[in-house]
């Protein structure tokens, strides 16, 4: 049996992996694909952390800075334990190879991201997410962690709210698995797949982990809050890093004019670009000014997307962007040891919501959250696992349970193109649960997501193979994010004011009064969602 199972293999799920095998487990990453393809790969801007070795930076400052972006919504004791815990993530980092930029006395290069109060992103030119990851990839392999690439998970299997497992096809052969483990950590990544067509992520992040979760019994939190990044291509929709502007590149209108201080929080950012593209304007970054030597030595992959996916040279030309949904800050609820309300069952990086981010995430913090929480989660995870004594029954139950629901959806009906379908919802979320919202609207989609619901099954499959169906898995994905479309619409229509992400025409002030500190929660009872506010880790 396995001792300590991650789902998802991005820069959480390795980290968690790295630290439960330093202590002696037996573990394995399992995956719908491969590591070295986990979103985790697009975060390019940098990881935070309070180093100083660019100009004067404090924890405290680290600290100060992302509670002012959580609008009221962050845990200042998990705030605090992120920041401290950076500097040693560097050094950790550092430690097993991950090639950051340098200066020229050697020490890891740093530079300032929107919302910072200091130079305080470390980087690895504008790859760093990608280079991290596949420092901690190698860094797994070589510690002999096991990985089961290509597995798509169904359901945690719990029984008397303790979790012993999963159920997952394995996709090479189109058979249910059980896969048994004494602890389970969820690292599946966030939901941005919601507002398909509109997004800097890629289509595989449905919240598959999360639906999971909530159907397990677990709670999600903040739902309703979805950071939108500034800076995507116009065309595409592919992401152009905040380092650009970090950088010094200028935001302009048509008229080229500067309309907004590039370096504010990206909720501020976003929705000025998205008030001039409302009045007719296109919008531009600019960074000819940085030269092509610089471009080349500190940007050269936004150069290369730029002339990929606009044939736009940004040595040269302005490059057209919009803003689109980038990360997601509502998830599983945790509390600090990163357990969820099932016995055994942790969660870590995008998909957890251990209350750091609030309602908008301060730039540079993500990765630093994969790398500090992750190996938290994978420690304690493996401390769970050592003290476990229960007897894990057989799985029959639950692998028929789930090779029958497999075997449901190859019968229903296929009147329904469903990846038109998954088309039309991206279209509705981005243009109205998107930067800037109100009621009508939301109700609007949440009545059509209701509808989407009682269709699936006219949707059904073309494909009726068994042997790597991605149209089965993608279907699956699509009911995943039905049922995580109706969490983030509840929490978005009863959240009546405008706070970070979460912008209300009808309520454009925060209203601290009845919002101030007050979370959204979502779980189900009896195959219902159930949803409230209430105190941070209301019981």
């Amino acid at each position: 049996m396995i001792d300590v199972l991650i789902v998802g293999g991005g820069g959480a799920g390795l980290s968690a992996a790295i630290a439960a095998k330093e202590v002696g487990m037996e573990v394995a990453v399992l995956g719908k694909t491969y590591p070295t393809r986990s979103q985790t790969s697009m975060a390019q801007g940098g990881i935070n952390a309070a180093l100083g070795n660019a100009g004067a930076d404090s924890v405290d400052a680290h600290v100060a800075d992302t509670i002012k972006s959580s609008h009221m919504l962050g845990d200042k004791e998990m705030i605090r334990r992120l920041c401290e815990k950076g500097p040693q993530a560097i050094r950790w980092l550092d430690e097993i190879g991950t090639p950051f930029s340098r200066l020229d006395d050697g020490r890891v290069a740093q530079r300032k991201l929107g919302g910072a109060s200091a130079k305080r992103a470390c980087y690895a030119q504008d790859y760093t997410g990608l280079k991290l990851l596949h420092t901690l990839h190698d860094t797994a392999l070589a510690r002999g962690v096991r990985f089961l690439n290509e597995y798509y998970m169904l359901n945690f299997i719990v029984e008397e709210n303790r979790v012993l497992g999963i159920t997952a096809i394995e996709m090479k052969s189109g058979e249910v698995k059980t896969v048994r483990s004494k602890s389970v950590v969820i690292a599946s990544g966030g939901y941005s797949g919601l507002y398909f067509g509109f997004t800097t992520n890629s289509s595989t992040s449905t919240g598959d982990g999360i639906a999971a979760a909530i159907r397990a019994g677990c709670v999600l939190s903040d739902m309703e809050f979805v950071q939108f990044h500034p800076t995507a291509l116009k065309k595409s929709g592919v992401l152009i890093s905040e380092s650009a502007r970090g950088a010094g590149g200028y935001l302009l209108n048509s008229k080229k004019e500067r309309f907004v201080d590039e370096l504010k929080p990206r909720d501020v950012v976003a929705r000025a670009i998205w008030e001039q593209i409302k009045e007719g304007e296109e919008v531009y970054l600019d960074i000819r000014h940085l030269g092509e030597a610089f471009i080349e030595q500190n940007l050269p992959q936004e150069r290369k997307l730029a002339k990929l996916y606009e044939g736009i040279d940004p040595v040269k030309e302005l490059v057209p962007i919009k803003p689109v949904a980038h990360y997601t800050m509502g998830g599983i609820e945790v509390d600090s040891t990163h357990m969820t309300k099932v016995e055994g069952l942790f969660a870590a990086g995008e998909c957890a919501n251990a209350y750091v981010h609030g309602a908008n995430r301060l730039g540079g913090n993500s990765l630093l959250e994969t790398v500090v929480f992750g190996y938290e989660a994978g420690e304690n995870a493996a401390s769970f696992a050592l003290k476990s004594n229960k007897k894990v029954p057989s799985m029959h139950t639950w692998l028929k349970r789930d090779s029958e629901f497999i075997g449901k959806i190859y019968q229903f009906a296929n009147q329904i193109d469903f990846y038109e379908k998954r088309t039309s919802l991206g279209n509705a979320f981005y243009h109205k649960v998107g930067i800037v919202r109100n009621e009508r609207d939301l109700k609007g989609v949440l009545a059509a997501v209701r509808r989407l619901h009682e269709e699936l099954p006219l949707m059904g499959i073309a494909d009726k193979s068994r042997e790597f169906n991605t149209n089965l898995v993608e279907f699956i994905e699509f009911g995943n994010m039905i049922e995580l479309a109706k969490t983030v619409l509840v929490g978005a229509i009863g959240r009546n004011e405008s706070r970070g992400a979460h912008q209300r025409e009808e309520f454009p002030d925060e209203d601290n009064e009845k919002f101030g500190g007050i979370h959204s929660f979502s779980w189900k009872e009896n195959g219902e969602l159930c949803n409230k506010f209430g105190g941070l880790r209301d019981e």
